[in-house]
Order: C-alpha cells, then structure tokens, then sequence
C-alpha cells in the first residue's frame, strides 16, 4: 500500500471523536484502580457505631476509655441492658455491643451479617483491648451471615448483577437505535422497555440468589421488588445520561455506578470500614443503598430501608423525567421527528 494512501487511512480512522473515545476510556480504567485501590486498600474501622453495656458506676468509664481509642475506631454509647443491644443491632442502629460482667466473661456481640469483615475487625480490636486489661471475651454472633453466603457478600454481587442489568439495558437500546431518543414517545417506550426488563431481571436475581442457590434468606418477594427498583433506577439514570450526552452518557454512568458506587457499596467493606470519601458517597449511590436494603431483608427484618429507598426512588424518577424532558427538548429543537426508532 503507498505510503500517502497508508497516511490517508489512518486519518480516517483516528478521528478525533474516535481519540476523544479512547482517552474517555483511558481516563475511566486509571479512574477505576484508583477508586477501588483506593477504598479497599487498607481497611480501618472509623466511628464504628457501637454499644455498651456495664453497671451504672463502670458504664461511663468504658464509654470514655473506648472514646479515647487513638484513631477513633468505634463510637461508643452506653445502653442499659443486653436486650436492647441485640434490639439496637437487629434495627441496624449499632454494629456490636460489649457486655461489661465485673464478675465474671464480658461478651461481644456481632453481626456477620451486616458484613464479615466489620465483624471479625470489632472481634480482633475489642479481644486486644480485653487482654490489655486481663480480661476475659466470648464472641456471640447474634446476626450470622447464611451457610452459603459464609463472607455475606452474596447481598453485595447480587446487587451488582442488578444494576448490570440495568445500565446493559439501556446500553442495548442506544447501540440498537441510537443514544438519544427522537421524541418523548420514544423516551417513554424505551422507559418501558427498562421496566419490563427491570421485572424479570428483579425476579430472576431473588430467585436464584434465594431459593435456588439459598445464599440469601429472607422473603423472595421482598427481594424482587428491591431488585426491580434498582434495574429500573440505574437503566433509567442511563438513559437520562444518553439522552443529555448521547454514546458519553453510558461512560458516565459507569464512572458513578460501577467505578465510584460498587467499591464505596459496603459490600466488600462495610460503610465504617471505607475511607471518608467512599464512606461519604456511597450510600447515596445505587450499589450502596441496594446493598444495605439487601442485607436488610435478608438478615435484619426489612429494618432500616427508609433513607435507601428513597434514595433509590429518586434515582429512578429522576432518570424518567430527565429522559422524557431531553426527548421533548430535543424534538422542539428540531422541529420534525428523526427516523431514530
């Protein structure tokens, strides 16, 4: 091939929308090691929600000496008695409680199921602290993760599937007929579209997270609603997103669900684990409020469900109004309907 007609072909191929795409790219893999590496490099526990239980004349005096921990791993509160620790852990109000015995074993209790790694760092710090103080500790588990779900991270991947389902879907539309809707009746097809899928994908991830595989307890149903709502929230920010931007959107859509949201989830390491930028953003993103509401579910009676699903909610009508109000935009814009299905 001449030379002048090998130049000419690459001209033709590195364009600069094709170069703007590739470094999008780029920026979005650095983007993704630095956020993951980032969050679940070196876990710390930090203002760890946490409960004491100790006679009237020690219980300010444990508060105080857990306060004053260098670094400030827990957040100590005192509570009257041993019911309403477990009560407090069950309404995911607290993470742990320590039973203060003078006479005899102090107890820690944990939750497993709120996230291995949490509990097994408040056994490790509180066993420390016990021997330091010659101490005794027994380990109660009072909310263990299920048999086959030993790490209690089948909650977390679940959720992931989901909001795969979520944005692949709205990304299969785009690439089928074109990013951006032509008109409000699209928009409003194409929402659709993201809610059957939302239905049957909802469906299908409780069933085999749940009776098929047993890795999560809890009600099915329960799990499939949370499982549609989240589908629908995240493919619904995704058209939002390529009805704005256009093919971008769903670049950006995976910087805030998939590079930002899954490591800041809680799923890998709990919220008092994370470092504060993830600890801070997570819990307003889908990964992590679908996270903490299926855990909930599964092991803590649908406690505590308020705050995620209106942030869910909001994900979603958000998404809706802001694809229908782009297709309206962009139709008077134009003046005539485009051929874009």
């Amino acid at each position: 091939m001449p030379h002048s007609s090998f130049a000419s072909e690459v001209r033709d191929a590195v364009t600069p929308r094709a170069t703007l795409l590739i470094v999008g790219v780029l920026a979005l893999q650095l983007l993704f090691i630095a956020s993951y590496v980032g969050a679940l490099h070196d876990p710390e526990p930090k203002d760890v929600p946490f409960g004491v239980v100790a006679p009237r004349a020690a219980s300010a005096q444990a508060v105080t000496r857990l306060e004053q921990l260098p670094g400030t791993p827990l957040d100590p509160r005192a509570l009257p008695d041993a019911a309403t620790a477990r009560k407090q852990i069950t309404e995911r109000d607290i993470d742990a409680a320590l039973i203060i015995d003078p006479a005899g074993t102090d107890t820690l209790l944990v939750a497993s199921g709120g996230g291995r790694s949490l509990s097994a760092t408040l056994t490790a710090l509180v066993t420390t602290l016990e021997r330091a103080e010659r101490r005794t500790l027994r380990t109660i588990d009072v909310i263990p993760s299920a048999t086959h779900d030993p790490n209690g991270l089948s909650s977390f991947y679940l959720v992931v599937g989901w909001c795969v389902g979520g944005y692949l879907g709205a990304a299969a539309l785009a690439l089928s007929a074109g990013a951006k809707p032509s008109n409000p009746t699209r928009a409003a097809i194409r929402l659709a579209v993201i809610a059957l899928v939302a239905v049957l994908g909802g469906l299908g991830g409780a069933l085999i997270a749940g009776p098929i595989l047993d890795a999560l307890s809890g009600s099915t149903a329960a799990l499939w609603g949370l499982g549609t709502l989240i589908i629908f929230a995240v493919g619904a920010a995704t058209l939002a997103f390529q009805g704005l931007f256009g093919t971008i959107g769903i670049g950006l859509v995976i910087l805030l669900v998939v590079i930002l949201g899954n490591p800041s989830s809680g799923g890998p390491l709990p919220p008092p684990l994370l470092p504060p930028f993830w600890k801070a953003i997570g819990p307003t993103l889908p990964p992590g409020a679908g996270t903490w509401s299926t855990r909930s579910i599964a092991y803590f009676d649908n406690n505590a469900m308020t705050g995620p699903l209106l942030i869910l909610s909001a994900w979603a009508v958000a998404g809706a109004a802001i694809t229908l109000a782009a297709a309206a935009l962009r139709k008077r814009a134009q003046g005539t309907p485009t051929h874009a299905p």
